[in-house]
């Protein structure tokens, strides 16, 4: 049968139309990839419970603060073998929260070990009703970064500065302030090295900072 002309058109321009739109979905982007997301772990399968009367008095332990590249998810390293002074983020690697959360985490499990330990509104409420303060433990990240040593060498690298202050009538009076660092190998020269050696470092400064709070003063 003869095709009439508006009918040849018509079947011309849908196989063109066809055409564009097989060629348009082939030019979707790819569904994103899902960044990865990493914590300390779940600590110490059995961590020491504290029974009876507490070895010291209660703790409050503040919100830690952190500058503002830490206030992310990002997980960040340095190329210190390059330019020590950039820091860059794991395009596909994130914090599941910031590492001041996970980092006061960490410290606070290990102190409930040995006392109790008050978040700024239970010591609130302890000053309210009872008129003393417990002293408060005051945090700052300074330093939390994979840090490249060389192309085939990094470590896991955390600096805190800690001060310990009392809250008396007369004002709030510092007892003692010190800093700590403490870098851990990485297993891996990668995101997931650089957790572990985070995680690591890390434990070992919240060790550090256990021992330093439970001197005698």
């Amino acid at each position: 049968m003869k095709m009439h002309p508006p009918l040849k058109n018509a079947a011309v321009l849908g196989a063109l139309l066809a055409t564009l739109l097989m060629a348009g979905c082939g030019a979707l982007p790819d569904k994103p990839t899902r960044a990865t997301l990493y914590d300390f772990g779940p600590g110490p399968a059995t961590a020491p419970a504290r029974t009876g009367t507490p070895a010291f008095q209660p703790l409050a332990l503040a919100d830690i603060d952190a500058n503002a590249r830490l206030d992310g998810t990002q997980m960040l390293y340095r190329l210190g073998y390059a330019d020590a002074n950039e820091v860059r983020p794991y395009g596909q690697s994130r914090w599941s929260q910031a590492p001041a959360q996970l980092f006061r985490q960490r410290l606070r499990e290990a102190l409930a070990a040995t006392r109790p330990v008050l978040g700024p509104e239970e010591s609130a409420t302890i000053a309210r009703t009872e008129g003393r303060v417990p002293d408060t433990l005051r945090v700052t990240l300074e330093e939390f970064s994979h840090f490249f040593e060389s192309p085939s060498s990094s470590v896991g690298l955390v600096r805190v500065n800690v001060t310990l202050i009392r809250t008396a009538p007369g004002g709030d009076r510092v007892l003692a302030q010190r800093s700590f660092t403490a870098q851990r190998p990485a297993p891996s020269n990668d995101a997931p090295g650089g957790v572990k050696a985070l995680a690591a470092a890390s434990d070992a400064v919240v060790a550090d900072i256990v021992a330093w709070v439970s001197q005698p003063r």
